[in-house]
Order: structure tokens, then sequence, then C-alpha cells
């Protein structure tokens, strides 16, 4: 008996992981493992399928809970769709929140939630890109690469040799769909045809270039406007940037393309804390500074800042900057610099620090360490005596 896969790993995510995380793994996953993709690859189909049953389970809170305290042991009691022995318009159909529904298929070939009842939606597609924090500040554009797949011009989608034609699928008599028996006999289901893919045509004579497709890859790229003030995880959503419908629901592309979903990867900075719209920052001080107060020189995102240190400021105490931190996505205001104040001893002391400071100790009549005369002051003290 076949070891069962762990769904975190089938998701390649962590145990930790949101429900939004959890989608968003799954939709990146099932544009890979397409058969429409992988055309003839049994072992997509297998991906595509465990991704689907993962994402069944991990997606329903209860399930989840049951699954990470008992595995799959804990799921044969309430047992859920058997992926293994369903096609992939019917895996589709389950999971309208993340694919878009509404087709007669019920599949839409799409992930453009709330598709109306018979118009074909493409594929979204989705990459990430990297920004500095500086450039949160700003707001700035970045050149974005991807790969998705398009109608061919060869055969303007059609997957037959130009001068051909499809012809009518054998296995559906052209229906798309067909027929099979259930429960002894008494029931008849109608599913997608296996020969067709609900087509309801097969091609005989293959374009070359898509070998018989009707889409081929693109390298795409474009300019990407990220606004100021975005976060970390967000999106940003560039329409029709996705893939057209697919062949089934539309052989020529003709329907809403998908779009181009833009995740935002914020690095991190090596002096700021994000929190929202404030930063957070450390700043170490001297015990002189802290106990006398000062005026000292700190760095923000945008230059130089003034900012003075009370008397009497203790280990730990913040300061805030107002408007030094990061502009609201969509109000645009600033939010406020946290400056963390930390003291800082010093570890080696020269003879006069030592002696001021052993002088403010007294005066404090607080106990401190008297230093030993070192071995090389004992050997020149007796040399000199």
């Amino acid at each position: 008996m076949a070891t069962q896969r762990d769904y975190y790993e089938v998701l390649s995510i962590e145990r930790t992981s949101s429900g939004d995380e959890i989608k968003r793994a799954y939709r990146r996953l099932a544009m890979k493992w397409h058969p429409d993709r992988n055309p003839g690859n049994a072992e997509a189909e297998t991906e595509f399928k465990a991704c689907a049953e993962a994402y069944e389970v991990l997606n329903d809170s209860e399930r989840r809970s049951r699954y990470d305290k008992h595995g799959h042991a804990g799921l044969r009691q309430t047992p859920g769709h058997d992926f293994r022995s369903m096609n992939v318009e019917d895996i589709f159909s389950m999971f309208s929140d993340i694919f878009g529904g509404g087709a007669r298929t019920g599949f839409t070939g799409g992930f453009s939630g709330g598709a109306r009842r018979g118009v074909a939606h493409g594929y979204d597609l989705e990459t990430e890109v990297e920004m500095t924090l500086e450039e949160v500040l700003t707001g700035t554009e970045r050149e974005v690469e991807f790969k998705r797949l398009d109608v061919c011009q060869t055969c303007t989608g059609t997957g037959a040799k130009p001068g051909s034609k499809p012809v009518s699928c054998p296995t559906c008599a052209g229906h798309g769909q067909v027929q099979q028996a259930g429960f002894g006999g008494m029931f008849r289901m109608v599913t997608t045809c296996p020969g067709c893919r609900g087509r309801r045509t097969v091609i005989t004579d293959k374009c070359a270039d898509c070998r018989g497709q009707g889409r081929v890859p693109l390298q795409r790229k474009l300019s990407v406007k990220l606004p100021m003030g975005i976060s970390d995880g967000q999106i940003v959503r560039i329409t029709g940037e996705g893939e057209p419908p697919p062949p089934e629901m539309s052989a020529t592309g003709e329907g809403p393309r998908g779009d181009l979903h833009v995740v935002v990867r914020v690095r991190d900075h090596e002096r700021f804390e994000r929190d929202g719209d404030t930063l957070v920052a450390v700043q170490q001080i001297a015990f002189a500074q802290a106990a006398l107060g000062a005026t000292i020189r700190i760095n923000t995102l945008d230059g130089d800042h003034d900012l003075v240190v009370e008397p009497g400021t203790q280990h730990g105490d913040v300061y805030t900057v107002d408007g030094e931190g990061l502009p609201n996505l969509r109000t645009r205001k600033r939010g406020d610099l946290n400056v963390l104040m930390q003291l800082v001893v010093p570890k080696k002391l020269n003879d006069a620090q030592r002696r001021l400071l052993s002088e403010y100790a007294t005066i404090e009549r607080v106990e401190v360490n008297k230093q030993s005369p070192s071995l090389w002051k004992k050997v020149k003290d007796s040399l000199g005596g």
C-alpha cells in the first residue's frame, strides 16, 4: 500500500500557514501542474489531483484540525472526495472560490472568481517582486518577467495544421459529454468526454508549432508600478495580463483574459523594523547622555534628524518622531518613527574614566569593585623601588 504524502508537503507550506497562504499555494501549484500545460504528462495530472485533495482538507478548519492531530487516519471516518477518480474539470468545479465558476462544465479555466454562466475566463497568473523599505517610502516601478500560454498564431488557437480542421469527436459524437451508468444502472451520470475533454472536436492533423494544443508558451515582460506604503505579501493586480480562456472553452481565445497578480516581498532592513505604517529603530546612547540629556543625530529613512534626549532617560525608553514612518497605502499620510533607547556600558575604561566613576559611586554611596593593580604596574613599582 502506497504511503500517503503529507498535505503540507504537497502544497509546500508550513503547518502554521494561514488560509490565504494555503489558497495562494494551491493556486500556484494548480497552475504549474494543470494538464493543459503538461499534455500527456501522467505525473502532472497526479500532482494536480494531489494538490486539490490537500487543499480541500487544509482549507476546512475542522478537517485540518483532525488531520493535524491524527494524520490521514483521522480523516478516514469522514472521507472526502475521491480525487483520484475525478477528472480535471470536476476538480475545478469544486473550487469555484479560487477558479471562478458558472460555466456549463463547471470549469471556466480561470481564477477570476465570480465568472458569469457561459462566459469563458482565462487563467490568472502570479509572480513576485522584491522591494526595499526605501522604495516603500517613495513607491517605485519594477520590470517583471513571466511566462504565459497564449493563442498559437499559426493555427489561431484551433490546434489543427493550417489548411486542416478539427473533426467531430468519435467518443461523444461532438457533444463534449458522455453518459455513464452508476449505482447498478439505476442512474446515469453526465461527465466531460475523456476523448476531447469537452472540446467536441479532436485534431487528427496537429499544428507543428503548438502540437495540437492551440496554445504556446510566451515570455512576457512589462513594467509594474508599486505604490508607496505597500506591505509585504500584498498583491498588485494587472488586469488582462493573464492567459486567454482554455481551448475547450474558446479555441480562438475569445473572452476575458485572466489577470497577473504581482506579490510584493519587502526586504528586511538592517536598521528599521516595520509595524504597519510605524517604523521602529534602536538608538544607542552613553550613560552621560542619558543622565545629563543631549541632542543626538539619528538616521531616518529619508535623512538625518536631531533628537533631544531628556535628562534622566532610562534604558528602554521610547521617543516618537512624528511623520518619519511610512506612508499609508490609502491616505498617504506618514506614520511615526519610534526610537528605542539602548544604554551602552563601556567594556573598557581608561584611568581618568575609572577615577571619575569611582568618585561618582562614592557620592552615590554604592558599592563598586576595586580594581587591583595590573601585573605590569606591580613590576614597574618594584623596579622603581
